[in-house]
């Protein structure tokens, strides 16, 4: 469990560092929009007061503290299950990925009642006009990789007997 712990406050750690030097010391909530290196590399910012794109947004109080709930409620889950089965390294990364991006949006929206988005990427003519921040890259990534490589440890265990 250390492992999930050292990767979740680092992930953490860097996601609010993130949001801070971006939004505050750079003044993107001030300026709206910062080309960094432009198509492949914007930051544009935008509070998010929903779940992913925005959706769900209608009625923010109350989506904020059921957000916040759920969040809350999947980093238990996830922190359970790595306990109760540990999966090999990469599983235990990912879990931190997931608990450590989890919990950074989680402050966003008791600090400013939404989450901060401020990275956007476009390529190749497509032009995406979504943001999104370090924390969202690291849930989809712990996200991912717990589906990967949530195995068990101890090969065989679950594996029946044969007759």
């Amino acid at each position: 469990m250390r492992l999930v712990l050292v990767t979740a406050a680092i992930t953490f750690v860097v996601d609010q560092l993130s949001k801070w030097l971006v939004v505050h010391v750079m003044g993107l909530a001030q300026r709206g929009a910062i080309d960094v290196l432009p198509p492949v590399l914007n930051f544009r910012m935008a509070w998010n007061r929903g779940v992913n794109f925005g959706l769900f947004a209608d009625d923010a109080a109350t989506a904020r503290w059921t957000l916040i709930a759920v969040a809350l409620g999947i980093v238990l889950f996830v922190a359970v299950w790595l306990r109760r089965d540990p999966p090999g390294r990469l599983g235990l990364i990912s879990g931190g990925l997931l608990i450590g991006g989890a919990l950074g949006n989680v402050i966003d929206r008791l600090l400013y009642g939404a989450v901060a988005d401020f990275l956007n990427m476009s390529c190749c003519g497509l032009n995406n006009p979504f943001a999104f921040n370090v924390a969202d890259i690291a849930i989809f990534a712990g996200a991912v990789g717990l589906v990967l490589f949530s195995g068990s440890t101890e090969q065989g265990k679950h594996k029946k007997k044969a007759p």
